[in-house]
């Protein structure tokens, strides 16, 4: 299953080619409302995916997390919880927000799994969020707040 399709983004050609990407997270520091991470593994150096915190609403102190592994030599190797575990306490230690949520479709039991292993977020379930291939595919809405990592880390 490709990442385009696990995440939702249609648009995702930028993510198999190198120059792109570095083309891409050098204009990320020009936006107040995101923040990209590359997810680099450390004993090689290679790019295995992104972490990405975006649709900051300062006013709710919340935001959208999204993460994407790039193919099967990054799944089962723990990369996205440790990604995951490293952007949220970010998000809710450093940035000082009071609530994380993601969309993660039904079609990615694997993804919802580290979500729930995580951060235990709430989930409410959205009918026939996405198009893809002329297809409907549902999808749940998780979050999690700051007080529900503060007691998770205890």
């Amino acid at each position: 299953m490709s990442t385009a399709l696990l995440t939702g983004i249609h648009a995702a050609d930028r993510l198999a080619d190198p120059e792109k990407l570095r083309r891409w997270y050098s204009t990320r520091a020009e936006h107040h409302d995101r923040l990209d991470l590359a997810i680099v593994e450390r004993a090689t150096g290679e790019y295995v995916g992104e972490a990405v915190l975006n649709n900051l609403d300062p006013d709710n102190r919340c935001c959208s997390f999204r993460i994407s592994l790039i193919g099967p030599r990054a799944y089962r190797r723990g990369l996205g919880t440790k990604a995951t575990r490293l952007i949220l306490d970010h998000a809710f230690t450093t940035v000082g927000l009071n609530r994380v949520e993601l969309e993660v479709f039904d079609f990615n039991p694997r993804a919802r799994h580290v979500y729930e292993k995580v951060a235990s977020a709430l989930r409410a379930p959205r009918r026939q969020a996405l198009l893809w291939d002329n297809e409907r595919v549902g999808s749940h809405v998780m979050s999690i707040l700051a007080h529900e990592w503060g007691d998770r880390q205890r």
